[in-house]
């Protein structure tokens, strides 16, 4: 039996009505996913700490250093960039010199991503000559590559443009951040953040949250927050880390701190564990910042609050 034209034009009324619903709710499904981050992956200590004890053999055998312009450093170079070059990262290793020697930074660039609009997550990478510089600096050395490693596993695929950066020459004045800001020139405006990790897993941690700003400073205050772990703002780094050339150069900075020799009050070691009375980093600068000198907890989640904030902050 042939409908009748009112049932047609009602039916294909109702259809139509139909069809626009779905393309909104489709609209509407699509804008939510593109405004939701994907979920970063949990980076194993694991592996952060078998890049740790890379590090203290390379020390082990260039003198007990990685400091700048020794062997154990350039070392430290050839090791952390041969494993963002099997990972698919676009290196550059940039030189300069300081102090009559030779000093490299590490850029790691990952594909894609909006390149006025790029996020940089930096550590140094050097130690001072006493020591093999384990908490300072490899805990953010090491942390931020495996969280580069996890970049690559995942293949994010970043809206803005991520780079990874490894500093030399910190330890004399923040040398190699400075050269790498004074060679980008005008290209600074590029940069939407620079976030610094130097000692993320001191002995006697602390939970401290740079708040240079403060979009930057939620994004890793918040993630704690889920952890039940409270933070405090970060201070006793304030202009002695590579994060200050880059704020000076008007880029928002942002970052982690475990703490060095500062004194952990009661009020903190009832927040956090540990022993008050006590430096955060007893062997600071000194010859037993060794593989020993670590506070596994502290390395995880100060390393997993990376992955986080990077995945957010590109997406």
């Amino acid at each position: 039996m042939t409908r009748s034209p009112r049932t047609r034009r009602a039916l294909l009324a109702a259809g139509a009505c139909t069809a626009v619903a779905a393309l909104l709710s489709t609209a509407t499904a699509t804008q939510a996913t593109a405004r939701t981050p994907l979920a970063a992956p949990d980076i194993p200590v694991s592996a952060v700490k078998a890049d740790l004890a890379q590090l203290q053999s390379i020390a082990d055998a260039n003198g007990g250093n990685r400091a700048h312009g020794k062997p154990g450093y350039k070392a430290s170079v050839d090791y952390i960039k041969g494993k963002l070059d099997a990972a698919g990262f676009t290196t550059e290793l940039q030189e300069f010199n300081y102090g009559g020697a030779k000093g490299y930074n590490i850029l790691a660039d990952w594909p894609g991503g909006n390149e006025d609009q790029t996020v940089m997550a930096g550590a140094h990478l050097d130690s001072v000559g006493r020591g093999p510089g384990i908490n300072d600096n490899g805990s953010g050395s090491a942390g931020i590559l495996e969280v580069a490693l996890a970049v690559s596993r995942e293949g994010l695929k970043p809206a803005k443009h991520l780079r990874f950066a490894w500093w030399g020459a910190e330890e004399y004045g923040m040398v190699g951040s400075q050269h790498y800001l004074d060679t980008l020139g005008t290209d600074t405006s590029k940069l939407d953040s620079y976030l610094n990790f130097d000692m993320i897993g001191s002995p006697n941690p602390g939970y401290f949250v740079y708040d240079d700003d403060t979009r930057l400073e939620k994004v890793f205050k918040d993630w704690f927050a889920t952890k039940n772990i409270p933070t405090e703002i970060e201070t006793e780094g304030d202009g002695r880390s590579d994060h200050a050339p880059f704020k000076d150069a008007g880029v928002p900075v942002g970052g982690l701190f475990s703490g060095a020799d500062y004194i952990k009050t009661p009020d903190q070691a009832q927040k956090w564990g540990g022993t008050a009375g006590q430096a955060f980093d007893a062997c600071y600068h000194a010859a037993c910042d060794t593989s020993r000198n670590i506070d596994d907890t502290a390395l995880d989640n100060n390393t997993d609050a990376i992955a986080n904030a990077l995945w957010q902050l590109t997406s």
